[in-house]
């Protein structure tokens, strides 16, 4: 029987393509890096290049951003000028999530994300992605928030608009059809 989380010859054939035309075509994202020993990294990692499907066909065009110099591990962030379009219209959790009376989201982000094998980014990653490109200028993204923000019933987003990166707050149980979430994965 096949594990769920392998990718046919096909798929893995496609993605890796198009991961590689994403790399070489954006090389200001991942300076000095090389797309052959990131292909080497996912070729021995069959579960990680699953994850980058998900990420894919949800709309997030995942890409490299940069390496861990102390594992050798490669940092793969959600690219997409937007939220990813397939993430969008999701509460922040599932508390969150069961909380709403009426008109339940049918998904929240920090669930999409765990079953993805993905990470959200943190507020910090946010405005790394930020600095190599402008992202969510129509759309917001939630971020990972801290339990002592979650535990009062909030949660946080980002978005930039007018040349300049926001954070903003809103409660947990919210959901708006241009807010999504962007996720990390090290390779």
């Amino acid at each position: 029987m096949a594990n769920k989380k392998d990718l046919s010859p096909e798929q893995r054939e496609a993605l890796l393509g198009t991961l590689k035309d994403r790399f070489e075509h954006n090389m200001n994202r991942h300076k000095g890096l090389e797309w052959s020993k990131v292909q080497a990294r996912l070729d021995a990692n069959s579960e990680k290049l699953w994850s980058l499907h998900e990420m894919e066909s949800s709309g997030g065009e995942p890409d490299v951003v940069g390496q861990d110099k102390k594992t050798g591990e490669y940092i793969f962030y959600d690219c997409s000028v937007e939220s990813p379009k397939g993430r969008r219209s999701v509460c922040y959790d599932r508390e969150a999530q069961e909380s709403r009376k009426e008109f339940k989201p049918e998904n929240n982000a920090v669930d999409m994300a765990t079953a993805m094998g993905i990470e959200i980014l943190t507020v910090e990653q946010y405005r790394t992605l930020q600095q190599l490109g402008k992202f969510d200028t129509k759309t917001s993204s939630w971020v990972h928030t801290p339990p002592e923000i979650r535990k009062l019933g909030g949660a946080i987003f980002c978005d930039r608009r007018y040349d300049h990166v926001f954070m903003y707050h809103n409660g947990a149980e919210s959901y708006y059809a241009a807010r999504g979430f962007r996720g990390s994965l090290r390779v």
